[in-house]
Order: C-alpha cells, then structure tokens, then sequence
C-alpha cells in the first residue's frame, strides 16, 4: 500500500513527525512525503526535519509567497502530477491550510481517497481560510481522524459518516509528539540562552484575523506592553507578521524572536509561566505543558480546554486581553487525558490505514 502525505506548514510537520514513524514500523506499507512548500526556508521548515528526523521529502514543490487563491490553485495541478506519477492508493492531509485543501482536492478528482488528520475541528466563523479549508477536506474525506469528541460530534452534525466516509476518535498526534520529544528538547535547545528573564509569558500572533486588521494588531501590541512591564514577554514572529507590524509603525519592548525551531518551541513552553496565542496547535501545547493560556480570538477549535478552565477566550482588544491575562495568570492546570488520548494517536492511525481497503 502506497500512501503520500501532503504537508506544507510547520504545524503539519509535527503532525506527520508522529504518523510517519508508526508507518514506517508497518511492512505492508510505503509513504512518500510531499511537501508543497508553503512555510519554505531553513527556520520554517528545514529545521523541524532535522530535528524530528522526518523522511525527506520525495517531491518538494516550492510554491509559497502567493494569494490564497493562486497558491492553492498552483499546488492543486502539482499535486495532481505527482498522484499521477505516483498512483498512490491513499493521499493523507493533516490541519487546515492551503496545503490540506489542495492535497484533498487533487486526490479526490483522480478518486483515490483522502484520510484527514485532525478532522471535524469547527471555529464555526467562515471568514477563516482555515475553517473553509478544514470544511471542505472533511467533506471528501474517506478517512476521517479526529482528536476529540467535540470534533467527532461536529462531522455527525453535519452528516459525514453517512456517505460511507469513516470516522476515528484517535487522540491527537500533536499531544504524541510533545510527549515522544520534550525529553529530547530539554537537552538540546539553547534557547534560553537567548533569554534574559528566567519567568516570562510566551506570545505569538499570525492568524490573519489579527495580522491584517491594523487595529486588532494595535490593541494586542498594547496589551502586550502592559504584560511585559510586569512578566518579560517572548514573541517568537512569523515573517509575515513582522512585516506587517512594521507597516503599522508598531514598537515593542517585547523580546522578538526570529522563528524558532520546534525543540526550541518545546523548551520555551517548559519555562514559561503564561501563554498568549492566536495558534491553534499552542493553545494544546500549552496545556500539555500545564500551561494556562489565553487566546487571542473570539473563538477556538480545542472548546474543551476553555470548559475545563485552562484557556480563556480574549478576544483582541486591550482590555479584555488584559483581563484574562489577569485572571489566567498563576492559574493550575491538570492535564486530562480524556480529552487528547494517551498518546497513541499516531498508531492507531498507522493501523487503521493498514487495515484500510479502499
């Protein structure tokens, strides 16, 4: 059984890191990577390769720096030369960006079927590419992979699972890697090395929402200032994000990281003592680390972490940042494992793709 997975973002290769070591233990099975090339240079991607001793990619398709509409479009008729070339009887996706779509799409205009990892995530806001591209590539899935029950309840709701499509409560690969590497990043990173302050709350900011709204950008920049005057922020940032907080004429006395690897990612949630993210996937790692976090967006995915008292939902204006900074800060956070597996999410895909017949 031949399988490619489509992988593009940093997200993704933490993801397939964790899958692709189960099916590499499985003989009957052979995978080839396809990475489209959306996060591109050595900081973005390479480097989480090396560390995660993922298999090179067998195509690397180098498209990124594009519009929605025109990246997606060219990885599309890659995508499909490559499933031409290969004629794999599986194409496997993970998350929700322009790569997870793409990849979906080619495979099932050719009808091999698509396995979605991290399948039925719901913001219930259209005006998210995510939510559009995690909508859409459940919709012609065959293989649905999800990593809670909330989303499980949600692809229900909608009707999947009625067509033939089958639907696994895995667990979450993502809680698989922070487990299978933390120990591994404890002893390698020399991040804090970087870092003055040994307390510190850690912050990104990249969602579009938030980027390519100059005053979402504003108030969350003014609220980190008042953060960081009494707890040093760190604020690894996307290329993208600083372009345009520069655009904004925007200052800080925040600590701006270049991107940071993953071990690095790791090390920098060990220490921490706060998390404020508009990322989906450090909302999670956040709480495997025990971390209280506190969300940069009117909505999440992970809604059982916000039931549970470990995030709070901001928003992005100063005050009610400010707010849930406040009322999260020192709060204690107990990592349940009823809500993400026990860490054998990525078998049970493995085993579930073996047994897969198409």
């Amino acid at each position: 059984m031949k399988i490619i997975s489509v992988v593009g973002a940093r997200p993704q290769f933490i993801k397939a890191a964790a899958v692709s070591r189960e099916i590499a233990n499985l003989p009957d099975m052979t995978e080839l990577l396809a990475h489209t090339g959306q996060h591109f240079d050595d900081n973005m991607s390479d480097v989480f390769f090396r560390e995660m001793e993922i298999p090179s990619p067998a195509y690397h398709l180098n498209i990124h720096s594009l519009s929605h509409g025109a990246m997606t479009g060219q990885m599309l008729v890659r995508l499909e030369e490559v499933f031409q070339r290969e004629k794999p009887s599986l194409v496997m996706v993970y998350g929700d960006t322009n790569s997870t779509l793409a990849g979906a799409l080619a495979a099932s205009k050719m009808r091999i079927p698509v396995a979605h990892v991290e399948a039925g995530l719901r913001s219930f806001r259209m005006s998210m590419p995510e939510e559009i591209n995690r909508v859409l590539t459940d919709r012609i899935s065959t293989l649905l992979f999800c990593p809670t029950d909330a989303a499980v309840e949600n692809l229900k709701a909608e009707g999947i699972g009625r067509s033939g499509a089958k639907i696994v409560q895995c667990g979450d690969v993502m809680y698989d890697a922070v487990l299978y590497y933390r120990t591994k990043a404890l002893e390698r990173s020399t991040i804090l090395e970087c870092i003055k302050s040994e307390r510190f709350a850690l912050c990104t900011v990249h969602r579009a929402e938030n980027t390519d709204d100059v005053k979402n950008l504003k108030a969350i920049f003014a609220a980190l200032e008042k953060v960081n005057a009494e707890l040093p922020v760190i604020l690894p940032i996307h290329p993208r994000t600083r372009k345009l907080v520069d655009s904004a004429g925007l200052t800080t006395k925040a600590t701006l990281l270049e991107p940071v690897s993953y071990f690095d990612m790791l090390r920098l949630l060990q220490q921490c003592e706060i998390v404020l993210t508009d990322s989906g996937g450090l909302q999670k790692e956040a709480y495997f680390f025990g971390k209280p976090c506190v969300t940069l967006r009117d909505e999440t995915e992970w809604v059982e972490l916000v039931e549970a008292g470990a995030n709070r939902i901001a928003g992005a204006t100063t005050d009610s940042i400010l707010k849930a900074y406040s009322e999260m800060r020192g709060a204690k956070v107990t990592v349940d494992a009823r809500f993400y597996g026990n860490g054998c999410a990525a078998k049970l895909i493995a085993d579930e793709l073996s047994s897969f017949s198409g």
